[in-house]
């Protein structure tokens, strides 16, 4: 994975979804991983204990503390919700959860939970906002949904995470159409709102996703046909379902052209950002096609007519000639990841920056230009030449500067010691088991506020 990742000149990565009763596992596989500096995202929002407080009408205050233990204990970067409250409404039989539908047992809905995080995340400054994987994914008509996740946040900051899967439109004859240019259009009106787009591309590979409703309800399309769903004590759940994206199949070729619609259409290329959502729309391996398809409008257009002809002649991706340019490529590949996440050594070549520096040969052909970097360097060392990998440093764990008594702990305690499994003091992640390399530097521990 680390070599892949320096092969095509990328020095840090990011991991979305760590559930917290998993950081230490998260972290532990991570820092085998050479080269790159890795960071997570801890997972709220389906939780009992979080729900548990906001049934019981806890107040902001205490979300706030709990919010702020969490990124503490799991030496996380930033929040992530997943179909807010949905892994809890699936171990009480519900396989569907609406935006303003109340999770069983706990009297409170996706919004109020969304809200709630939200609230949180602005008030403790953490520099990324909530990450927030929103409900129905993959359902048509589910633009509706992320068009009132965005309206549910009232101008504060939110990143929405691979639109693709939540830019569905339920019109036509086979009831599913591209929702790219209302969702485009309500991110270019809303400058609080950021998105990933989690482009599909084709081929094989495998779906894996803390939205345990989605991939329970996937199962019937699993290629080939095996699957696992899990729930994770009081903590959430997910599941695995491989999938085969197929060029003459309607669906597939709407979803692939979905997401370029949304790179293309979003006006700003600070507040859209490069994904696959690597593996559930493509391995990370194929960035460079997905670039070639960005910065080249003519070959885009031939992928297009070697489609599905039906879908390629609905959307609206054959009439867009936009192509992005190498600083458009800089900005949504480097530069705006970095200050999205609150990282200001990196994205950038000013001084105080670590020396993280790719370079390419000019080519014609983009995905060969992106498939091998020309020199990479991490921290000044040269570490790749021409694909080749010259040297192997360790990467540093990206983490949050918060330290100081959190009240919640002894509620905490108490909840831990009545219904988990796992000791609370075994939940909390120490950087020094992860070995003297990983240990984050002063510079790689980043400002966050204690909970008031």
């Amino acid at each position: 994975t680390g070599r892949r990742y320096a092969q095509m000149g990328y020095t840090t990565v990011v991991e979305p979804a760590v559930l917290p009763s998993n950081a230490l596992q998260a972290h532990l596989e991570m820092a085998d991983i050479p080269i790159i500096d890795t960071a997570g995202l801890a997972v709220l929002g389906s939780d009992d204990f979080l729900l548990r407080l906001l049934r019981h009408r806890r107040g902001q205050a205490a979300v706030n503390d709990y919010v702020a233990w969490t990124l503490q204990a799991t030496r996380c970067l930033g929040l992530k919700v997943i179909n807010a409250g949905g892994a809890n409404a699936f171990k009480f039989n519900a396989r569907t959860l609406q935006l303003d539908e109340e999770v069983p047992f706990y009297g409170v809905s996706s919004r109020a939970i969304l809200n709630a995080l939200q609230t949180a995340v602005c008030t403790l400054g953490v520099p990324h906002p909530l990450h927030v994987h929103c409900n129905n994914l993959g359902v048509p008509g589910n633009v509706a949904t992320t068009l009132a996740t965005i309206e549910a946040a009232q101008g504060l900051p939110m990143h929405l995470t691979h639109i693709q899967f939540h830019s569905y439109a339920d019109e036509g004859k086979h009831g599913f159409c591209s929702g790219a240019a209302r969702m485009a259009e309500a991110i270019n009106a809303n400058p609080n709102i950021t998105a990933d787009v989690g482009q599909v591309l084709f081929g094989q590979t495998v779906t894996i996703s803390g939205d345990v409703m989605r991939q329970f309800n996937a199962r019937g399309v699993a290629s080939p046909a095996k699957w696992v769903t899990s729930d994770v004590e009081c903590d959430g759940g997910g599941g695995i379902v491989p999938y085969r994206y197929k060029t003459a199949n309607f669906i597939n070729t709407l979803q692939w052209a979905i997401g370029l619609e949304l790179f293309l259409l979003v006006d700003d290329p600070w507040r859209v950002f490069f994904t696959t959502d690597s593996p559930n729309g493509a391995p990370f391996t194929a960035y460079p096609e997905l670039i070639r398809l960005l910065m080249d409008a003519d070959y885009r257009n031939e992928v297009l007519a070697s489609l599905n002809p039906e879908a390629a002649e609905t959307t609206l991706l054959k009439d867009i000639k936009r192509e992005y340019s190498l600083y458009d490529l800089a900005v949504t590949t480097r530069a705006a990841p970095a200050r999205l996440m609150g990282l200001p050594d990196r994205g950038h070549l000013a001084p105080g920056a670590v020396a993280d520096i790719a370079v390419y040969t000019p080519d014609d052909d983009y995905a060969a230009m992106f498939r091998n970097v020309t020199w990479l360097f991490k921290c000044g060392e040269l570490v790749v030449k021409n694909g080749e990998i010259l040297a192997e440093p360790g990467g540093r764990l990206l983490s949050l500067a918060s330290s100081g008594h959190h009240a919640i702990e002894h509620d905490l305690q108490s909840y831990f010691n009545d219904y988990f499994s796992l000791r609370l003091n075994h939940f909390k992640v120490d950087p020094g088991v992860l070995g003297t390399a990983r240990m984050p530097r002063e510079e790689n521990r980043y400002p966050c506020k204690e909970a008031a």
